[in-house]
């Protein structure tokens, strides 16, 4: 992908988060919502370096990657809207939604828990000699959890194909990363398990996508494991809702500065900002486009309620 395709790509997650919030503000989307505004580079660049087949498992802050997977923009806002989506019919929402299809194995709310269903997926691609490669996202506060370290351990061992992408936007939750842990850097955990850990530029598409890239290149040739931490910054709550008062003044205003969309920006001669603001007017009709083709999309039949509850 060149600049303007990455710049689209983030773009088109970025106006989705924006649009999901004022949906969710008019009352169109129950229940909380987790959005990633400042760290679309992270599931672009990492999307590049996959190819059909490969898992992608992420957390409730996960729309960005199902929509760097491609699954469907208008299935999504249908799904979060509580319609009998394409995607989960309206079950899922916003922080449980997945879709096999594109290989998107899906979100979930537990802190953690996506690792080692990740590594589930990754000992399928092992077992099945698929060539597979699974990844998974979660953020900072993650590497404190169990689930991980027992999941990773067991990665690690069997040499299974996983690639671990750490998002770490600096707050896990409310609280600071740095106030958590004593290490300099998650990545540095890495070598607890004898795998690779790199730390790379989260904001930078380019970056990204070669340190997930290479991973993920050793992963497929049977080495193992490997963890990238990628270094980012959250440019809203936590959750929808969430007051940040726990942010210092000035910092997010400093993080607008930092935040992908706005370097690319920056950077930009006229050519090129005339070209994004083309870009950046086309995504907003498609997102509008999808907004009102998931409108269209009925409520699920309440007589359906107990179906998929049970396999």
């Amino acid at each position: 992908m060149g600049l303007p395709d990455d710049y689209r790509a983030m773009a088109r997650i970025r106006r989705f988060e924006e649009r999901l919030t004022a949906l969710k503000d008019a009352g169109e989307i129950p229940g909380s919502i987790h959005l990633c505004n400042g760290q679309e580079a992270i599931p672009v660049g990492a999307a590049r370096t996959l190819r059909d087949g490969d898992y992608v498992t992420a957390t409730y802050r996960g729309h960005g990657w199902a929509l760097a997977r491609g699954v469907d923009m208008a299935g999504l806002f249908a799904e979060m809207m509580g319609r009998d989506s394409a995607v989960n019919g309206g079950r899922a929402a916003s922080p449980y939604l997945s879709d096999p299809g594109r290989w998107f194995v899906g979100e979930n709310s537990i802190v953690g828990a996506g690792v080692p269903i990740a590594t589930g997926a990754a000992l399928t691609a092992q077992r099945t000699g698929s060539g597979a490669v699974s990844v998974v996202s979660i953020g900072d506060g993650a590497m404190n959890q169990g689930n991980v370290h027992e999941a990773l351990n067991m990665a690690a061992v069997l040499d299974l194909p996983l690639v671990l992408v750490v998002e770490n936007n600096v707050y896990s939750e409310m609280s600071r990363i740095e106030d958590m842990v004593r290490v300099r850097q998650l990545a540095e955990r890495a070598a607890g398990y004898g795998i690779p850990g790199r730390v790379v530029d989260g904001n930078d598409p380019d970056a990204v996508a070669e340190a997930v890239g290479e991973a993920v290149t050793r992963a497929r040739e049977g080495s193992g494991p490997s963890i990238v931490e990628a270094m980012t910054e959250r440019l809203v709550g936590h959750y929808s809702g969430d007051a940040q008062h726990y942010r210092p003044a000035g910092e997010v205003a400093a993080a607008r500065e930092r935040e992908p969309l706005a370097r690319i920006r920056a950077a930009a001669d006229a050519d090129l900002a005339a070209r994004l603001d083309v870009i950046d007017a086309e995504v907003a009709a498609e997102v509008e486009a999808a907004i009102a083709a998931a409108r269209a999309v009925p409520y699920p039949d309440p007589a359906t309620v107990k179906e998929y509850v049970y396999v």
